[in-house]
């Protein structure tokens, strides 16, 4: 029997949510993303759980979406399953940051594309020294869509413009400097003991007043305007199902450069 893709422990008010696909480095895929949405649906009516911290397994955050799984069949196939995966994938986002409790990111390794939305929707991101953050997909021939909304409020417009067009991998002190997260520890023992500090704050503070603290910060301003999550829908589905991203995730299975490389 396969491991599941989430894995969930409970501590008093702690909720610590795994990631678990460590031989894809953990991106989305496999019943990832439907057992996260079951979990984040549960989350929003817990009012005795006051933090959720979520990380990934065997060293890496999340490189976000399992590229493996994105069928190669007729183009309305693929437009229609670019549409599904793109809008759950908002709804995802929007969840993890509605939450009432105070979600911390742990970050190691890997977290590129959907995984860098999930640093981003979080609360309070901490990062190890070995972290890494991408937002590859124009590299692939795809848009980074619903993830760009929580890229502009982490980092500023003019920041996240600069990683999603430049496609780039940012190292942990550059992400730090650009605001992506708010402290980077030099290694797993120094990131573990600065979460227990952050977690023993955080058992200091009343759950309610910090569930009324995260409503009145989402009362300060939408994260996007009306409209933005289905335009980026239709906007990845129509890469996805076309020949660039053919070509960019084929070039990306084969380890070789896509043919606009030139």
């Amino acid at each position: 029997m396969s491991a599941p893709p989430v894995l969930v422990a409970r501590e008093g008010p702690v909720v610590r949510v795994t990631l678990n696909r460590p031989e894809r480095r953990n991106a989305i895929g496999g019943g990832m993303g439907e057992a996260l949405d079951a979990l984040l649906a549960e989350l929003a009516q817990d009012r005795t759980a006051r933090v959720v911290v979520l990380r990934g397994a065997g060293g890496h955050f999340c490189a976000g979406l399992d590229l493996t799984e994105v069928g190669q069949g007729p183009r309305e196939e693929r437009l229609a399953a670019g549409e599904r995966r793109n809008r759950a994938m908002g709804e995802r986002l929007r969840a993890l940051s509605a939450l009432p409790q105070v979600v911390v990111a742990a970050v190691e390794g890997a977290a590129h594309a959907g995984g860098l939305g999930f640093v981003c929707a979080a609360d309070i991101a901490f990062a190890s020294a070995d972290a890494r953050f991408a937002a590859p997909e124009v590299r692939r021939g795809l848009v980074p869509a619903q993830i760009l909304p929580w890229l502009v409020r982490r980092m500023g417009r003019s920041q996240a413009a600069r990683l999603v067009l430049e496609a780039g991998v940012l190292e942990a002190p550059a992400a730090l400097a650009m605001g992506l997260v708010h402290e980077v520890l030099p290694d797993r023992a120094a990131l573990e003991a600065r979460l227990a500090a952050l977690l023993a704050a955080l058992r200091e503070a009343a759950p309610g007043a910090l569930a009324e603290t995260k409503a009145l910060l989402a009362a300060l301003g939408p994260v996007a305007p009306e409209g933005y999550a289905e335009a980026g829908v239709a906007a990845f589905a129509r890469t996805a199902a076309g020949p660039e991203a053919e070509e960019g995730i084929a070039a990306f299975r084969e380890k070789r450069k896509p043919a606009w490389a030139v």
